[in-house]
């Protein structure tokens, strides 16, 4: 008996392809699905009602439809969830192949270290590809690093990666932006960090670190030295700093105050003021009799002020 082949194509407009049938005539989904991955059966245009019928499939064995192939083009059925899923690669594909003929540009690379050096950041960010230039911004008149500076790769495709993801250079978290506007320079550290006020000594690190764990991921955490009574905390993502704002919370038994942490030229004033009220209201709890008796030191009916002060 010679060997049947039926003709499969995986569109009506497209060339077909022959797949052998076995010995009882039917046809294997496995031999349809080694030519056409994804496959999960067959249809035809009946010649009569010139509408599309599905073929018989029971167990992996399509039948052919009246006991007869016939010389008809048989289409490829397909999942749609799989189909859904080759479009999106296929668009994928177009947008890689679209982004292959674009130029890369400046990175602005934010919360670098203040001992990063231009060599460090050549040599962490080489590790990604090739790259051109790196810069880091310096004060004119000091020489310190501002804490943020530039770098530039040859392929688009390095750079894609790099934005895509946060870095870790000489210890410290930085983030990988296009420098779009003079915003983007403040906008990471206000968004994602939150500034942790009414701190005591105790209170470490460590200890911080594993408390705002159980709101989503810290990516750093930072105590000033000398002591402050204050601390920093920065999140992955930004929606949960954002939703820690203005909370009241214990850590290690101490009421910690939760706020925005702005930019050090918005807040430095602020920070002083948090300290002058912080001295006075130490004051008021440690001075013997309480807040009242301090009061009543102040109070004009127990003293006599020159009339020149009144």
């Amino acid at each position: 008996m010679s060997e049947l082949y039926i003709r499969v194509a995986e569109d009506e407009n497209e060339e077909p392809m022959e797949i052998p049938s076995e010995d009882d005539g039917t046809v294997l989904l496995s031999s349809v699905a080694a030519q056409f991955p994804g496959a999960c059966g067959l249809r035809y245009k009946n010649p009569e009602s010139q509408c599309m019928r599905g073929v018989r499939l029971v167990e992996g064995v399509l039948h052919a439809p009246e006991n007869d192939w016939g010389n008809l083009v048989y289409v490829v059925n397909y999942p749609k969830d799989n189909k859904r899923k080759m479009e999106e690669i296929d668009a994928a594909s177009a947008v890689k192949v679209k982004r292959g003929f674009q130029k890369t540009s400046d990175l602005i690379v934010l919360g670098l270290p203040w001992k990063t050096t231009e060599q460090d950041l050549k040599d962490y960010f080489t590790t990604f590809g090739e790259v051109i230039m790196v810069q880091v911004k310096r004060d004119s008149k000091t020489g310190n690093s501002k804490g943020f500076g530039f770098v530039r790769f040859t392929e688009y495709e390095t750079q894609s990666k790099v934005i895509a993801q946060r870095h870790m250079i000489d210890g410290r978290w930085c983030d990988c932006k296009l420098p779009n506007s003079k915003m983007c320079l403040d906008e990471p550290m206000r968004s994602r960090k939150i500034f942790v006020g009414r701190c005591t000594e105790d209170i470490t690190t460590d200890d911080l670190r594993q408390y705002f764990m159980q709101y989503g991921e810290v990516t750093d955490v930072f105590i000033p030295k000398p002591f402050r009574a204050f601390a920093f905390v920065t999140f992955a993502d930004d929606q949960v700093a954002q939703a820690l704002c203005g909370e009241d919370l214990i850590i290690k038994g101490v009421s910690v105050h939760i706020s925005n942490a702005e930019p050090k030229h918005n807040n430095s004033r602020q920070m002083m003021d948090r300290g002058r009220f912080g001295a006075v209201h130490q004051l008021f709890r440690n001075f013997p009799g309480g807040s009242a008796s301090l009061a009543a030191m102040f109070d004009r009916s127990q003293y006599q002020f020159p009339s020149s002060n009144v």
